[in-house]
């Protein structure tokens, strides 16, 4: 099930985008063109604006919810929530939906890459003979490897000629298309691109959110993992178009290994204007937006409509707004009180904050997230730093001059007092009711309390801790709920620093050699040292100084293994749209979702029910976008072999 307004591109046709021109200042001009003529990148200008509008295609892909949701629905984070539609319920290989060409949303990918990888392939052909640098030319060269990158993880070998030649600009429409191999794609254009952008691109970046050095070596030191796995394949997962697993350039898995591991720790030993925030809370909190751990967004702003990208008051669920965060945020609005008449109220209003922002529950975090992935609450704080675990009373917002309302156990609640709190345990003193109960919501109550409580055990695809760290931060809500309806205005955060230390890490347990305090346990304990840091405590919602580090890093086993890798990358991501690209590349895709348990979806259901997935190897790609195949002008034979072959 899709919804009607997008748009799938063939390839080979002339991107529709909002392309924008550079100007002189820190921030890019955007000026909107409907089209690209084959005289525009024979200017200097036009080339300019044709690299500037990379960045704009950034909002396409990244805070696009049905994107987002191919991304983690079907994993070990997340699964269909109460008010899912097609769209959800069919990655979830579970059985309540089908993931079919019509029905995969990875089509989103499809058409955006493929639009920038034509307009780069523009750029590059003309921007020399007009004298634009190399250094702004390997910005395109970036993204047009980063964006082959996506594809081939998502659909195996991909086009590399849209219709004029391989890597070729376009201006015809194209209706015939040829796949190219895996390795063809990741030797003829992931790694050169990338590696172009490594030694053109800057240290420092020429705008606020431009692409450096560090940011490429990223991509291609996980590109260089990807592709060793991929070489590897330990448990024969099998490819398309089909090739043999060998290396054109004759090398093996090993020395992609090695090759990852040395680009990472060269990024980290020369991280330029980037490094690692004091805590993990500071990493996602709204006020630290672009922060210096923040190597590559999507940026929105709550400034001006214009630059944006969408309405600032109401959001319509389509790209390029930045709607994401509201997939896994439960109708919290729900949550009652009582008023001193005893009149049932509704003390939560939606607002435009972190901790609430715009409820869809469309996506709901399995019980494994809360007793596996996040099993520790108390000295790492990324559970704290990735969730809304407490929900208090702001009714002022909502014109309410209540002093107190009534909460659990008939107790008054002040406003900005819990009134309902997802405990980081269960604890047998809780008190639940049949049904909904006083709360509305299903939660239980433990005597002395005036909150009502929920245990681990009692998440369900309905009422489930929401996901902070996408939430919503705006600094215009005044004394109202401010715009909790729209888009958030916040950068979508695509690549982090602190994955160097991960994709390192992993290289490291595939046997790389490894240099002196970059051993996998050291560089993962990096990560596990700051997650012990806290300086601010979500669910007390206040300050806090206290620092774990030293017992995590001890408690990180001696050997470190693919899983506790795993493990680490879900705590350090969970919910940004990684999961399915982890799983896939390390082929642990079954071992870790092929079953999960929740509980349903009415108020008040605590049945526990376990579902088991059907993961087969041919769902390890996505499939060829059906709008792809009807745009072709190919015989049936022709277009059914075009497409993976667990979706013919």
């Amino acid at each position: 099930m899709k919804p009607t307004f997008i748009n799938i591109r063939v390839l080979g046709t002339t991107a529709l985008a909002l392309l924008f021109a550079t100007s002189c200042s820190d921030i890019l001009d955007e000026q909107p063109r409907s089209i690209y003529e084959p005289t525009f990148f024979q200017t200097e200008k036009g080339v300019e604006g044709g690299i500037t509008s990379m960045y704009a295609h950034l909002r396409y892909i990244y805070g696009q919810a049905y994107y987002y949701n191919s991304c983690l629905t079907g994993t070990d984070e997340a699964t269909y929530a109460q008010s899912a539609d097609g769209n959800f319920k069919d990655a979830d290989l579970s059985g309540v939906g089908s993931l079919t060409a019509s029905s995969s949303r990875s089509d989103v990918l499809w058409g955006t890459a493929f639009s920038n990888i034509n307009t780069a392939n523009g750029v590059l052909e003309n921007g020399s003979k007009v004298g634009v640098s190399e250094a702004l030319l390997a910005e395109a060269h970036f993204f047009r490897g980063m964006d082959y990158f996506l594809l081939v993880q998502t659909f195996g070998g991909v086009p590399l000629d849209l219709g004029a030649g391989e890597l070729k600009f376009n201006i015809s429409t194209s209706r015939t298309s040829v796949r190219n191999t895996v390795p063809e794609v990741y030797t003829k254009a992931v790694f050169p691109d990338l590696k172009t952008a490594i030694t053109n691109l800057p240290d420092n970046p020429r705008v606020t959110g431009g692409v450096t050095k560090t940011v490429a070596r990223l991509y291609l030191s996980k590109a260089y993992l990807t592709y060793g796995w991929w070489l590897e394949n330990p448990n024969n997962i099998p490819t398309y178009p089909e090739c043999d697993r060998t290396d054109p350039d004759g090398h093996d898995a090993a020395w992609y290994y090695q090759q990852a591991y040395d680009i990472a720790t060269e990024a980290i030993d020369n991280p330029g204007p980037y490094g690692l925030m004091e805590s993990f809370y500071q990493v996602n909190a709204g006020p630290y937006d672009r922060n210096k751990e923040i190597l590559l967004y999507a940026d929105h702003t709550q400034e001006d409509e214009y630059y944006n990208g969408g309405s600032l008051s109401y959001g319509s669920g389509g790209a390029p707004d930045n709607f994401a965060g509201w997939m896994m945020n439960w109708n919290y609005t729900d949550i009652q009180a009582k008023d001193k008449d005893g009149n049932t109220i509704s003390p939560v209003i939606r607002v435009a904050e972190q901790a609430y922002g715009r409820p869809w529950t469309r996506m709901a975090p399995p019980h494994g997230v809360f007793t596996k992935t996040f099993k520790d609450k108390t000295k790492d704080s990324r559970y704290d730093g990735t969730f809304t675990t407490v929900y208090r009373g702001n009714w002022s917002t909502n014109g309410k001059d209540w002093t107190t309302v009534s909460g659990a156990n008939g107790i008054a609640v002040a406003e900005g007092e819990p009134l309902l709190t997802f405990l980081p345990e269960d604890d047998p003193n809780i008190q639940y009711p049949d049904g909904a109960g006083n709360s509305n919501t299903g939660a239980g109550v433990i005597t002395g309390r005036g909150d009502y409580v929920m245990g681990p055990s009692a998440i369900s695809r309905r009422v489930y801790p929401g996901l902070w760290k996408l939430g919503p931060y705006r600094t215009d809500n005044g004394t109202g709920p401010g715009q909790p309806n729209a888009g958030s205005t916040r950068p979508y955060n695509i690549a982090k620093f602190s994955e160097l230390y991960l994709i390192a890490a992993e290289a490291a347990v595939k046997g790389a050699t490894t240099k002196p305090d970059k051993s996998a346990r050291e560089l993962v304990n990096v990560l596990r040292d700051r997650a012990g840091k806290w300086t601010f405590n979500n669910a007390e919602n206040e300050e806090m100084d206290v620092d774990y580090g030293s017992q995590l890093t001890a408690e990180t086993p001696a050997t470190i293994d693919i899983n506790f890798i795993l493990d680490e990358r879900s705590r350090e991501f969970y919910g940004e749209g990684y999961r399915w690209f982890d799983l896939v590349r390390t082929q642990k895709w079954n071992e870790y979702a092929d079953s999960y348990e929740i509980c349903g979806n009415d108020k008040g259901d605590r049945n526990i029910v376990t579902y088991t997935r059907t993961i087969k190897p041919g769902h390890y790609l996505r499939p060829i976008p059906q709008g792809q195949l009807d745009g072709m002008e190919m015989s049936a034979d022709e277009k059914k072999n075009y497409q993976n072959p667990e979706y013919r």
